[in-house]
């Protein structure tokens, strides 16, 4: 494979372009391969919490190539494959399966035909298939699939042209010719579900950047084609953790259970139960990580103890949410202050002489802590194609091997962290109308194809804090973009609101954490930190509680039984709510203003700090 530069941002590796995503760069289009193209390239990420729970030893970035420097190094890091390789010229309209070996430094492929070389373009549409397998389409059958003559019928050979028809604006105006035999075929109806398997196109069972060397699988999905930048030809699932104060970090026994359940052959274990070699197994790992047998297999049987006991639970996550929840209430975490975890609690500033409004927000807010400074990390842990289904289609970023480390990108920021009073919650969601609004999202949740990936950050049962809470977030990450300087995208949201098994002694959770990680200077500007000191707070929470009750959209918003993929969401909409997908952290679902506001339906869990700000408000202006 040639060296070809083309350049990609640190963070980009991760998320949206990380192993298997597909990138366009001027006109050109890439996709990701996987992390065994990295080689022992790339810079060490320290998470001890998040590489327990992942189950690998370690994380990697990108390492960085310093600007005008690409030239005079060697290769380094992510490798990105040509894709798709079918390209055509918009001028002359020719279609070439591209080689690799035709690649050229530093210049994209160009058509010889015509005059002044124009650039090739890569095709619109690509083949996925649910298990997760990625490839170009067989244009040749696609343009004789429906040939008439005998002469179309036995033609082979690979000649073919992308025209484009004045006679209409759909794909019907589009379609693949054949240049010898004039056989010819539009686009019209390529989207649909078993268009490519009537033609006997079957799935490659393989990905793009794979080489002859890689087992091919004789895979029996259905293949699709999908435009190449459709959303649901990538679906990356990213774990991300706080860094935070050892809270009960890497004594001796957690390094030698890491070291245990990231061997090669434990996963072997755990799928042999209590067969005879079971004890082989734990012999040759004991051995291999230094430890006793005795307690190899005791974390056997607390994995074994754990997966039947809590198989819903997806317990990294919970894990990693608990800790962190710890971190910001504790009273010890200011005097527990790292480099990486710099926190300090304030509060809103109220006083007994404050108007009514900011007395009942008094009453509702529990604790307030600002970050000065905080690291995040994200790891990519795999991805999956057409459905985002979880892992049981999981495909994984070293899909011949169990991958002992994980690509990562680390940043740094500052944050703003509100609690909220228990009790006024728990008053709240104890009503059936607020019980009875929510059951209808659970409802649309149970039957939705996300229900894995949104069960890890809502827990067991999705409760009405938690889509209060969120929908609250996206409103103070919209009010905070007018108010701190930070834009939009550069703010991310944490809810702390999960469900916990029943009889589970893990404590309840109500808050919620904006903060910066944009990889970048932007990061640790200090705007955060200044709106969550009094007053500034008190003020943006007042200023997005009334930005919240009204929206351009409405009645139809504010009415509306459901909205987005699988009637997710209620009121909410890209003019009120909605935000980038960066800022998101399950992909702009489960949010409701109503929750928030309150209507004739349902009470809002604010709704009388709005009341009372109003009506201060008429007074105020009623005054002689």
């Amino acid at each position: 494979m040639k060296d070809i530069r083309r350049k990609v941002r640190r963070t980009q590796t991760i998320t949206p372009f990380g192993v298997g995503g597909i990138i366009d760069l001027q006109g050109e289009s890439f996709v990701a391969a996987d992390i065994r193209s990295w080689g022992n390239q790339g810079d060490p990420v320290e998470s001890p919490r998040l590489a327990r729970k992942l189950r690998v030893r370690g994380f990697r970035s990108a390492a960085v190539i310093p600007s005008g420097k690409a030239q005079y190094v060697s290769r380094r890091g992510p490798v990105y494959v040509r894709f798709p390789r079918w390209l055509f010229c918009p001028k002359c309209r020719v279609m070439t399966l591209w080689r690799h070996e035709a690649e050229q430094r530093d210049k994209p492929p160009r058509c010889g035909r015509c005059p002044n070389s124009p650039q090739q373009a890569p095709m619109r549409f690509i083949q996925v298939c649910r298990d997760g397998h990625l490839g170009d389409i067989d244009w040749q059958r696609w343009a004789h699939s429906r040939a008439e003559g005998h002469d179309q019928r036995q033609c082979r050979v690979r000649s073919l042209k992308f025209v484009a028809t004045p006679d209409s604006s759909g794909l019907d105006a589009l379609k693949v010719m054949c240049i010898v035999c004039g056989a010819y075929r539009t686009l019209e109806g390529i989207s649909q579900k078993h268009v490519l398997k009537q033609i006997g196109v079957r799935c490659s069972g393989s990905q793009p950047w794979q080489t002859s060397d890689d087992e091919k699988i004789d895979c029996e999905e259905t293949p699709r084609a999908a435009q190449r930048g459709a959303s649901n030809v990538y679906f990356p699932l990213v774990h991300s953790a706080i860094e935070i104060p050892n809270p009960s970090d890497l004594d001796t026994d957690d390094e030698a259970a890491q070291r245990v359940m990231t061997h090669s052959m434990w996963e072997e274990l755990i799928e042999t139960g209590d067969a005879p070699i079971t004890d082989v197994i734990v012999n040759h790992i004991a051995k291999k990580c230094g430890v006793s047998a005795e307690f190899v297999e005791s974390l056997r049987r607390a994995h074994t103890a754990d997966t039947s006991a809590k198989p819903e639970v997806n317990s990294a996550i919970e894990d990693l949410s608990i800790a962190e929840w710890a971190a910001f209430t504790s009273s010890e975490s200011e005097k527990d202050s790292t480099d990486d975890f710099a926190v300090r609690q304030v509060g809103l500033g109220t006083h007994t002489d404050d108007p009514l409004s900011l007395q009942l927000l008094h009453h509702r807010v529990g604790l307030v802590v600002v970050a000065d400074r905080i690291r995040e990390v994200r790891a990519l842990e795999g991805f999956s194609r057409y459905e985002s289904e979880g892992r049981e289609r999981l495909v994984s970023v070293n899909p011949v091997a169990r991958a002992q480390w994980l690509p990562a990108v680390e940043s740094y920021g500052e944050g703003i962290f509100i609690s909220f009073n228990e009790d006024a919650l728990e008053e709240w969601e104890s009503s059936p109308a607020v019980l009875r609004w929510v059951e209808g999202i659970e409802g649309n949740l149970e039957a939705s194809f996300q229900i894995e990936r949104l069960r890890e950050k809502t827990g067991p049962r999705l409760l009405p804090r938690f889509v209060m809470l969120h929908t609250l977030a996206h409103q103070f990450i919209r009010q905070l973009s007018y108010d701190s300087g930070y834009n939009a995208a550069s703010l991310r949201e944490r809810v702390y609101a999960r469900s916990h098994p029943v009889g589970s002694q893990d404590p309840q959770q109500a808050g919620i954490f904006i903060y910066t990680a944009a990889g970048d200077s932007e990061g640790t500007l200090g705007g955060l930190v200044r709106q969550g000191m009094p007053p500034h707070l008190m003020d943006t929470m007042i200023r997005l509680l009334e930005a919240a009750q009204w929206c351009s959209q409405d009645p139809l918003c504010a009415d509306s039984t459901g909205r987005s993929l699988a009637n997710l969401n209620r009121a909410a909409c890209h003019a009120c709510t909605l935000l980038p997908e960066t800022c998101c952290e399950i992909g702009n679902t489960l949010l409701d203003r109503i929750l928030l506001i309150g209507d004739g339906r349902v009470e809002g869990f604010f709704r009388p700090v709005i009341q009372a700000a109003f009506e201060e408000s008429a007074a105020a202006v009623d005054a002689p």
